[in-house]
């Protein structure tokens, strides 16, 4: 029988929001093993002189606990 765990992460990019999916993603693969998938649970832009400066997710990340 397998266990799954989810955590949930905030992560943002001045690029894209694929961009910050990536370093979501990145970031929690560097201390967590058997991470299995992701999906974005919400999108944001943040807007500065009219323009998107920075775009933030939240993400829930699963893995299989050992």
């Amino acid at each position: 029988m397998a266990i799954a765990k989810i955590v949930e992460v905030n992560s943002s990019s001045t690029k894209s929001f694929e961009d910050a999916i990536q370093t979501g993603i990145a970031k929690v693969t560097e201390t967590v093993k058997n991470v299995q998938g992701a999906w974005v649970n919400e999108q944001k832009v943040i807007i500065k002189d009219n323009k998107i400066a920075e775009y933030r997710v939240n993400l829930k990340i699963s893995f299989l606990v050992d």
